[in-house]
């Protein structure tokens, strides 16, 4: 943590935006991060007065560059959400028996409700173990074929079988929701596999108390159920008892790749859960570039990355706020920087939608909300270019992006990474869902092909070990913040590098297009 900027000096940088006041704290893209990740902001929780703070700097940013207004004649798009928290006090969960002993579960320690997708009220059905609870029909795998789901509890564990790739196993598991809904079931209950969780279970389960949002726009909503809940896996034995199986067991069958067994427990869970609803409204803050090509300036490349984070949370040695310097001041950063050289000159050949969302950290809510009613035609966008996260902690010497195998997009960024003496390595961690978890996959979800791009690390080398350190420690963390060490030399080489898959994908002569092989290109038929 550093010392605070008073907010009422924030607010005259934002509105007079006079550079040589910044300039003592750096240059360019550190300016920017030196605003957005201070702690006046508080951590940019969604909806708060702080991110309208923030979502105001990046349009006085954009205007600043020489963009027009993309957001219907204005800078804002306002995004209606969902504020939902939980009252424990009202609130339980228990395990009732098959002769009628109960276990309460301690919400925290043992449970806690996922309000993301939970309607609350009254729950009390039996339980049934889904394995993966994955229905990919790509692959012929149903977990739900010839259960009996209706009223029942599923439970299931994260992750998925070796066999189904990455990308493709991600989104499975983000549309799994549905498929439960359909088969009947009133609640969920997901026990994370510890080797695919990015937080130790104590921060994870701290931040149920924190609120959580849904669009407003049920149209674009995503599906929700009587329950959710997630469940601590070093006390899912707890779930399996007197059901012949341990969570030992199938920790082995899941880690060896064979197929989970499924099957009813003999156990009830008894839930009470209370949640309090209230209107947010938000924004995504909209720019354009537009293009020279009298054909095809009519095209649009959208770029992207979310100015929200988790606000102010659970106290971890002595901090609070959560900054979300990495977490993602600093792609917003970039993606400001990518606007102003790009206005700069030369001009592209099509238009450039710079977009910076909010709500991503509440489930790409804002990208969404965007993807589903964009401000320019939805078929005139033709890619998706998303930063989230690209640490510079060590020199850039790889990078890699999601989704770089399932469209044409990847050839672009190999050209650009070879030119800069790159190497592109793959996702050395598929299983962590990173290709479902930005805004990237929002416009995936309707068609359009995208890159989320970032830094390079090949597993078990020491930048992956620098990366796992920073992810036990940083991520979602009072940490994540300005006194952190960067390499500013990476984080310039890295905006070179972002910069030229911009314009690469906005002077390509051809449309971007899913490859023939890419389960996704079929979202562009809808």
């Amino acid at each position: 943590m550093r010392p605070s900027l008073r907010p009422a000096l924030v607010l005259v940088l934002l509105t007079v935006l006079a550079p040589s006041a910044l300039r003592a704290q750096a240059d360019g893209w550190w300016r920017h991060m030196s605003v957005l990740a201070d702690d006046s902001l508080r951590g940019r929780e969604t909806g708060s007065r702080e991110e309208k703070v923030a979502a105001e700097y990046v349009a006085a940013q954009f205007r600043r560059a020489g963009l027009a207004p993309g957001a219907n004649g204005g800078w804002f798009q306002p995004v209606r959400l969902l504020s939902k928290r939980i009252d424990e006090s009202r609130s339980r969960l228990a395990l009732v028996r098959a002769g009628g002993e109960t276990e309460e579960l301690r919400l925290g320690p043992d449970a806690y409700v996922n309000l993301r997708f939970s309607r609350g009220g009254r729950v009390e059905a039996p339980l049934v173990f889904v394995g993966y609870g994955l229905v990919v029909p790509e692959k012929n795998h149903d977990d739900l074929a010839g259960l009996d789901l209706r009223g029942k509890v599923a439970v299931l564990v994260s992750g998925g079988p070796s066999s189904i790739s990455g990308p493709l196993l991600s989104h499975h598991q983000a549309e799994r929701w549905e498929p439960l809904r359909r088969a009947g079931a009133v609640g969920v209950i997901t026990i994370a596999q510890t080797r695919y969780r990015d937080l130790p279970w104590e921060r994870q389960s701290a931040q149920r108390l924190l609120p959580a949002f849904a669009l407003a726009d049920t149209t674009a909503a995503e599906t929700v159920l009587p329950l959710a809940v997630a469940f601590n896996a070093e006390r899912a034995d707890a779930l399996f008892a007197g059901s012949g199986h341990t969570m030992a067991e199938l920790q082995a069958i899941a880690d060896s790749g064979r197929a989970l067994p499924r099957f009813s427990i003999p156990t009830t869970l008894r839930a009470d859960v209370a949640i309090a609803t209230r209107p947010v409204e938000s924004r995504n803050v909209v720019g354009v570039l537009r293009g020279r090509d009298p054909r095809l300036s009519s095209e649009y490349v959208v770029v992207t990355a979310h100015h929200d984070h988790m606000g102010v949370g659970l106290v971890v040695n002595g901090d609070s706020i959560y900054n979300g310097a990495m977490d993602d001041a600093s792609g917003v950063a970039t993606v400001l920087e990518t606007a102003l050289a790009m206005a700069r000159g030369p001009r592209p050949r099509r238009s450039v939608l710079f977009a910076v969302f909010t709500g991503e950290e509440k489930g790409l809510l804002g990208s969404r909300y965007f993807a589903r009613r964009p401000t320019v035609p939805r078929r005139a966008i033709v890619a998706d270019v998303n930063l989230d996260f690209a640490p510079p902690f060590w020199p850039l010497r790889a990078v890699g992006a999601a989704g770089e195998n399932e469209s044409d997009l990847g050839g672009d960024l190999r050209r650009v990474a070879a030119a800069r003496g790159l190497a592109v390595l793959p996702d050395p961690e598929p299983q962590r869902n990173s290709f479902i978890r930005s805004d990237h996959y929002s416009f995936v979800r309707e068609g359009v092909p995208a890159l989320g791009v970032g830094v390079g690390f090949a597993k078990g080398t020491p930048e992956y070990q620098i990366v796992r350190r920073w992810i036990a420690e940083r991520y979602h963390a009072p940490s994540d913040d300005l006194a952190q060490p960067l390499d500013r030399q990476a984080a310039e080489d890295f905006n070179g590098f972002f910069l030229d898959v911009v314009r690469a994908v906005a002077d390509r002569p051809t449309r971007p297009r899913w490859n023939p092989d890419s389960f996704f290109r079929r979202f562009a038929a809808r």
